[in-house]
């Protein structure tokens, strides 16, 4: 690995710990305020975004940002960081132990790294993916450093498919795995990553909650299928605050006929 991916990592991986720190000591005793589209925010979002984007300002200069808290539209810039200082802000304010910090790294628009820290269950995810950018990257999906795989099980009543709260129309009669709903849209997807789940479905995730694990799953592996536009490459100018990217993500390609009919209730 190179310097730059090097610095790109450090820096991921530094600011993250850092600001992880500071929220584990806000976890389950702020209150939270509702947002216009319904989502949730609280003091430790703002905070943590402020803390984001300065570290970044500090360290990458003429590098864009895209934040869930602040800059919503994409600047349109060679080089640009995704944030979502907090995912999972409704599972952070009830005191439940499951939420992350999500970067991804944009290179003329489309993610090619991904960090995804849960402070809570230490776990710190990382993933490279040049598709087809040109660029020369490392490779691989990894988890505390050690490479990840998505799995190359089939399903079964002992298997599991993460679900959200918007999709629960996919609980059908013959449906092939057990369900499991985390809350937290990046989670969601990484556990394809790692092999725990088969598959997940995203009906509302925004661009800063899919940054990050759309590197990760795609190195690990996975499949990432979007089941209305396709979220890169970003347009410039644009204002993402309130575009959705439907997604299905499953462990191998032989998955997605398997999972598809389940998702025609689902709405996107």
């Amino acid at each position: 690995m190179n310097d730059f991916w090097t610095t790109i990592l450090d820096f991921a991986q530094t600011t993250t710990t850092r600001v992880g720190k500071q929220l584990m000591q806000d976890f389950g005793k702020v209150q939270a305020d509702q947002k216009a589209d319904g989502s949730l925010v609280t003091q430790a979002d703002k905070w943590a975004d402020q803390e984001i984007r300065d570290a970044i300002a500090s360290n990458f200069s003429g590098y864009g940002i895209l934040s869930e808290e602040s800059d919503q539209s994409f600047p349109g810039t060679e080089w640009c960081w995704v944030i979502d200082p907090l995912d999972g802000t409704t599972n952070f304010t009830r005191g439940i132990p499951l939420w992350t910090i999500s970067l991804g790294l944009l290179y003329r628009g489309t993610p090619i790294f991904g960090y995804v820290y849960a402070p809570t269950l230490n776990q710190a995810f990382h993933g490279f993916w040049a598709g087809s950018s040109g660029l020369a990257t490392p490779t691989g999906a990894f988890l505390n450093h050690h490479p990840i795989h998505t799995s190359v099980d089939s399903p079964s009543n002992n298997h599991f498919f993460n679900l959200c709260s918007r999709s629960t129309a996919v609980i059908k009669n013959g449906f092939p795995c057990k369900i499991r709903m985390l809350g937290v849209a990046s989670y969601n997807f990484l556990t394809v990553a790692t092999g725990a789940t088969l598959g997940g479905i995203e009906a509302t995730p925004k661009v800063w909650d899919i940054a990050g694990a759309w590197v990760i799953v795609q190195a690990a592996g996975g499949v990432w299928s979007s089941l209305n536009s396709e979220p890169f490459p970003l347009s410039a100018g644009e204002d993402y605050s309130d575009r959705s990217f439907p997604t299905l993500v499953v462990s191998r390609p032989e998955l997605v006929p398997v999972f598809q009919p389940f998702l025609k209730g689902v709405k996107i």
